[in-house]
């Protein structure tokens, strides 16, 4: 009898024995995962181009630290009220360049400047606001010539009512964001109204050599619509308002 108890105690403490290891085994490893794994911001929902992004949208999802990129947003606070310059696919890591609180708006070393319209010899007609442009300077006298190597940004273009120029069904910056040339291509050419007020993001030093051409009258600026436009628009965080 007293055989028996004992084989039953040995094999309960082999039982109790084998289950603590395991369970330490267990907790390591979950430390282990835990120490491995970093939580990422991602969209509870497929979110399009241009949607400003709400906490109801967002959800945190683990994933290995090998696979963690930088550019990963891990704060809510860095999300919160952002539009989305791209669509987001469900559960799919933000890139911090997918989003932009003020896309319109200057960069730190920029302001935005009306260019008066004295100053204008021409402005191609498909411009709108969110495109970059390139600026030439046009004289009698001189030969023609780019200011400046970069394109720059269009804050705005309005008509003479002071009404921006696109077509309200089909707007040309959701079309930019989504990346989808055919539509930015047919809502230049179904918006209509005469470019008369032209806003541009330029550093002063580009202001300053811009009127220093300019308001003697002798030089004009030639606008033209630059291909860039077609590219996906990334700021970088240093470089935000």
């Amino acid at each position: 009898m007293n055989r028996r108890r004992n084989a039953i105690i040995s094999l309960t403490a082999a039982v109790l024995s084998g289950c603590l290891v395991y369970g330490m085994h267990k907790l390591q490893r979950m430390q282990i995962e835990q120490q491995e794994t970093v939580a990422v911001l991602v969209p509870k929902r497929f979110i399009g181009a241009g949607e400003r992004l709400q906490e109801k949208d967002l959800e945190y999802k683990m994933m290995p630290q090998a696979a963690f990129n930088p550019e990963m947003l891990v704060d809510s606070g860095q999300v919160e009220g952002k539009e989305t310059v791209i669509p987001l696919g469900q559960g799919e890591p933000i890139l911090d360049w997918k989003v932009d609180r003020y896309y319109l708006q200057p960069r730190r070393s920029e302001s935005t400047f009306q260019i008066p319209k004295d100053y204008i010899r021409s402005i191609s007609n498909g411009i709108r606001a969110g495109d970059r442009v390139l600026l030439y300077a046009s004289g009698e006298a001189s030969p023609s010539k780019r200011l400046f190597e970069e394109a720059v940004v269009v804050s705005s273009v309005k008509t003479s009512g002071n009404l921006e120029i696109d077509n309200v069904e089909n707007p040309n910056l959701l079309s930019l964001a989504e990346g989808n040339k055919e539509q930015m291509y047919a809502s230049r050419r179904d918006a209509n109204g005469m470019i008369e007020y032209l806003n541009l993001n330029l550093s002063e030093e580009q202001w300053l050599h811009i009127d220093g051409l300019c308001k003697s009258g002798e030089i004009k600026l030639v606008v033209a619509y630059s291909p860039e436009s077609l590219d996906v628009p990334v700021r970088k965080e240093a470089d935000e308002p």
